[in-house]
């Protein structure tokens, strides 16, 4: 098991980074929010988690021990998999998701892309035991104003790519102005957030 990796940040794109160490160059999925801190030259520590399937293998890369922890724990209830408990870790921090399981709070839950009544009904049943007592956060349960999850993700994912804020907000905006837009597909709103700002180059 690969618990964490030190090493010099190589590239980041939409939805990973590699980290060189020692020579070898690691190649890390990770969340938009991880990513955007990430800079090229840099020496970084990722926690890692390795996922392993018939055919793949799969290196995840956190910026803390508590995101890494939660995102293990995820895959433990029945139709979670890495894509979906990775989208939990773009939408809310450990401390909400965790707090949410705790406390049966499934529009929190919901507000997850890709998890529905059902599927937080699902999250509640199957994980509250083992989440414990409620953590305190400090993240509203309610949501309020908050934009749309994939806003966020895909400015901060320009943003780590080199893009100013302000040309990050413009992208953000001129998708979320088209008449389809996939919330659940992040590294696809990506690629065209960055096709849209080539073109003004």
């Amino acid at each position: 098991m690969i618990a964490s990796l030190t090493g010099t940040i190589t590239s980041v794109t939409g939805d990973s980074t590699v980290m060189t160490v020692g020579g070898v160059g690691y190649l890390l999925r990770a969340t938009p929010g991880t990513l955007a801190n990430l800079r090229v030259g840099a020496e970084t520590t990722l926690h890692t988690t390795l996922i392993v399937r018939e055919e793949s293998l799969t290196l995840y890369g956190f910026a803390t021990v508590a995101e890494r922890d939660l995102f293990e724990l995820l895959q433990t209830a029945s139709g979670v998999g890495p894509r979906l408990a990775q989208a939990a870790l773009a939408v809310h921090s450990p401390a909400a998701v965790r707090h949410a399981i705790a406390s049966a709070d499934t529009a929190t839950l919901t507000r997850i892309p890709g998890v529905g009544k059902k599927g937080a009904d699902r999250l509640v049943l199957e994980l509250k035991d083992k989440i414990g007592a409620a953590p305190a956060t400090d993240e509203p349960s309610g949501g309020g104003d908050r934009p749309p999850a994939w806003r966020e993700q895909v400015s901060q994912g320009l943003q780590a790519l080199g893009w100013s804020a302000k040309d990050a907000a413009t992208a953000v905006t001129k998708l979320d102005a088209g008449s389809e837009v996939d919330a659940t597909d992040v590294p696809g709103l990506l690629k065209q957030a960055i096709r849209l700002l080539g073109r003004t180059r």
